[in-house]
């Protein structure tokens, strides 16, 4: 299969990036300073992650946020002007088809980001959907992520609008005499920006940002440790078509609006499932691990009681820089999630003991203002 290319792909190379394939891209996963440094870097400063190969589309015409709340239980016509919202597009079954933030641009006019992985098939489940109004997909915008403790100061140098800005929030700004959109918003836990901006324009605004001195280039490797430290979901891990938002630890994703007695109840599919898991429980939940020692556990492998049975699943693991352990995800019987229940993971026949842990395993610093 010939791999697409982001518009950041000669910087990837001339800064020493190992490329690889994600999501039908060649995409870098480290750069020679490696991933537990680059995980710190974006810990105790700014890191400046390219996320180009996400989807990038607009939703506009009258009854868009009503189209929108027929497809996730989100609070979309709640959005004000230039908010986010995180949102769930949920299954007949209750399931998850891929989880995506929501902008409201306008009135009738709104900005949604994809994974990349799912992105063929969410536009085409828009598209499915739509009822008069029009769905564009900006093929010609690149999306950059500046995050970290550092990024507000940053930002701040480059463009003094983005200081008042707070989580889940955004706006039109010019850097460099390029104009883009920025947000409030990313998904390592820290504070930062998220910046759609024309193809053209990325690697010099990229190389703008890469000159600051508290920046530096991160690959996809550390941005998946640094999510997971921050509890965050990854699509095919601990979220797809089979796995319901509550046992996921998500029904705060489900506007009060559209939740049992809300003023827009349901509408959206699965919404009768969803309900009736949140008032009866399902029996696995999201929990967190804590691994003793420094053996890595990984994907897949099983997480067993005392005894020695089966009660649930490693979705995703890595080392927690920041943590200076190993610690994974999983989705284990509700009777054996509580924290501080102890637990065994088989590492290829070898039990490896583990502690359900609170996530986040890191404190989330979103600046809310």
């Amino acid at each position: 299969m010939t791999l697409l290319h982001t518009p950041l792909d000669a910087l990837h190379r001339e800064l020493g990036a190992r490329m690889v394939p994600f999501a039908g891209y060649d995409m870098p996963v480290q750069y020679p300073a490696g991933i537990i440094k680059e995980h710190l870097q974006t810990r105790e400063a700014a890191g400046l992650f390219d996320v180009s190969h996400m989807g990038q589309v607009v939703l506009s015409g009258p009854g868009s946020a009503e189209l929108l709340e027929t497809l996730v239980p989100a609070d979309v016509l709640g959005l004000a002007d230039n908010r986010q919202t995180y949102a769930l597009l949920t299954n007949e079954a209750g399931g998850v088809l891929d989880d995506l933030i929501i902008t409201r641009w306008g009135p009738e006019t709104f900005f949604l980001v994809v994974n990349a992985a799912c992105k063929e098939q969410d536009i085409a489940h828009l598209r499915a959907h739509l009822r008069g109004q029009t769905l564009e997909v900006l093929g010609d915008q690149a999306l950059l992520a500046l995050q970290g403790p550092a990024a507000r100061e940053v930002m701040g140098r480059l463009c003094a609008e983005t200081a008042a800005l707070t989580f889940m929030s955004g706006a039109r700004v010019s850097i460099d005499e390029v104009e883009l959109y920025i947000t409030c918003s990313g998904y390592t836990g820290e504070d930062g920006f998220e910046l759609s901006l024309p193809a053209a324009s990325a690697d010099r605004v990229a190389r703008l940002l890469l000159a600051q001195p508290e920046v530096e280039a991160i690959g996809l490797g550390a941005r998946d440790s640094l999510r997971l430290e921050a509890g965050l979901c990854l699509y095919g891990h601990e979220l797809s078509a089979t796995i319901d938002p509550v046992q996921a630890g998500l029904v705060w994703s489900i506007g009060k609006a559209r939740r049992p007695g809300g003023e827009r109840a349901g509408g959206f599919p699965g919404a009768e499932r969803i309900f009736h898991l949140i008032e009866h429980k399902p029996p696995l939940r999201r929990v967190g691990l804590a691994v003793d020692g420094k053996r890595p556990v990984r994907e897949g492998q099983s997480v067993l009681d005392k005894r020695g049975e089966h009660v649930g699943e490693i979705c995703s693991a890595c080392f927690g820089a920041s943590v200076g352990a190993p610690i994974a995800i999983a989705y284990v019987r509700r009777d054996f999630a509580d924290p501080g229940t102890r637990l065994v993971v088989d590492v290829r026949g070898k039990p490896v003991a583990v502690t359900v842990a609170k996530m986040p395993f890191v404190a989330q610093r979103y600046f809310r203002g």
